[in-house]
C-alpha cells in the first residue's frame, strides 16, 4: 500500500485491498478458533477437576459456535474455481405451473434477495418481466460480493414447489417449477469474438423497477446469439448504450465459459439450458403441504424448516453442494423423490 505507484491503477489497487481484507478476515477467524478451542479445553478440565456439571451447557454452546465458524472457513477453501470469487448473475424463469409458477418465481427471487442481505452482498436487478396475474415470469439480477458465484453456482437447475395453491379455488395440492441459471460476472475484457452476423440486437420497453423514466424509453436490450441459442437481456441501466454494453459483457462471459468446457454436457450446464422446466429435472424440492421439507436431490441435504429456507437461510444447501462437488459429485445421495 505504501509502495510507490501502488495507487496508479485505482481498480487494481482496490482489488488488492479487497483481497487483503479477505485474508485478514480469515486470519482473525483462525485466531478466534484457536482461542475458542483453548477456552473449551480449560472449561472441560475445570469441570472434571471440580466435578461440576454446570459447565456442560456453556461448553455445548461454545462448541456449536466453534463448529459454525470452522465450517464457514472450511467451505471457503472449497471455493477454488477460476471464477468462484466473482460476482454472480442469476436468472430465474417460471416454468410449468402457470400463475402458481410465476408466484414461485417471485418467492425464489425474495429468497435469494434475503440470502444476499444476510451475507452483506448487494443485489442489482438487470431484467424483470412481471407475471400475467401475479408473481414474476422471469428476472435477472446480479449479486455483488466476494465468492458470490462460488456460492450461488450451487443453485443452477430446476427448483420444484409442492403446496396447496392459493390460486386454485378447489384447494388442491399443486406442483410448480422454476429454472435457475447462474453465471459469473466477468468484468475483464474477454478475448471472445462476437461476429455481427451471429447476433440479433432487439430493443424494447423496460418493465421492471426504475420509476416512470425507465418505462417511457425503449432502452432495454435483448441479444440473441444464433450459433448457441444464448439469449441475454438487460434493462437496469438508464441508457440503451449502457444496457447494450452490459448485455454484451454477459454474452461474452457465457461464450467464454462454453469455450473452456471439454464436453457438450458441461457446456449445456454452463448455458443453463434445461430441456424441460418440469418434473424429473429438479435439483431441489420445496414441499409445504401436507408436510414441510426442503431436499436437495443431488446431495441428500434436507431440512423441515421451509420458512427459514424461504427467508434466505440456504447455506446448508450451498455448503452441502460444495462438499459434494469436492467429492467428485457422487450419485445416489439424494434418494428418491417424494
Amino acid at each position: 500500500m505504501e509502495e510507490p505507484g501502488f495507487w496508479d491503477v485505482p481498480e487494481k489497487a482496490q482489488e488488492q485491498m479487497k483481497e487483503l481484507g479477505s485474508l485478514k478476515e480469515d486470519r482473525d477467524t483462525y485466531k478466534k478458533l484457536v482461542t475458542a478451542k483453548e477456552d473449551m479445553e480449560t472449561l472441560i478440565e475445570m469441570g472434571y477437576e471440580e466435578n461440576d456439571a454446570s459447565v456442560i451447557p456453556e461448553i455445548a454452546e461454545m462448541l456449536e459456535s466453534f463448529k459454525n465458524d470452522f465450517d464457514n472457513i472450511r467451505i471457503k477453501t472449497l471455493l477454488s474455481g477460476e471464477y468462484d470469487k466473482n460476482h454472480a448473475i442469476v436468472k430465474l424463469n417460471a416454468g410449468a405451473g402457470g400463475t402458481e409458477a410465476m408466484d414461485w418465481c417471485a418467492m425464489l427471487y425474495r429468497m435469494y434477495t434475503r440470502w444476499a442481505e444476510k451475507k452483506g452482498f448487494s443485489l442489482e436487478e438487470l431484467d424483470f418481466l412481471e407475471g400475467d396475474e401475479a408473481g414474476v415470469k422471469s428476472v435477472t439480477f446480479q449479486v455483488n460480493g466476494e465468492n458470490a458465484y462460488g456460492y450461488l453456482k450451487s443453485e443452477k437447475g430446476v427448483h420444484r414447489l409442492v403446496r396447496i395453491s392459493p390460486f386454485n379455488a378447489n384447494g388442491k395440492r399443486q406442483t410448480s417449477f422454476v429454472s435457475c441459471d447462474v453465471m459469473p460476472d466477468i468484468e475483464d475484457d474477454i478475448d471472445i469474438e462476437v461476429k455481427d452476423e451471429d447476433i440479433r440486437i432487439d430493443t424494447y420497453r423496460s418493465s421492471g423497477a426504475g420509476g416512470q423514466h425507465i418505462n417511457k424509453t425503449s432502452s432495454a436490450i435483448r441479444i440473441t446469439h444464433f450459433p448457441t441459442g444464448i439469449v441475454v437481456t438487460c434493462q437496469n441501466e438508464r441508457s440503451q448504450h449502457m444496457n447494450k454494453d452490459k448485455a454484451m459483457q454477459m454474452l461474452k462471459a457465457k461464450l467464454y465459459l462454453l469455450k473452456q468446457q471439454e464436453n457438450a454436457e458441461k457446456a449445456a450446464d454452463i448455458r443453463g439450458e434445461v430441456t424441460e422446466i418440469g418434473w424429473g429435472n429438479q435439483i431441489r424440492s420445496y414441499v409445504m403441504q401436507p408436510y414441510t421439507m426442503v431436499k436437495d436431490h443431488r446431495t441428500g441435504v434436507e431440512t423441515g424448516n421451509v420458512d427459514s429456507v424461504m427467508d434466505g437461510k440456504i447455506d446448508i444447501f450451498i455448503n452441502g453442494y460444495l462438499k459434494w462437488l469436492s467429492l467428485g459429485c457422487p450419485k445416489g445421495l439424494g434418494g428418491d423423490d417424494e
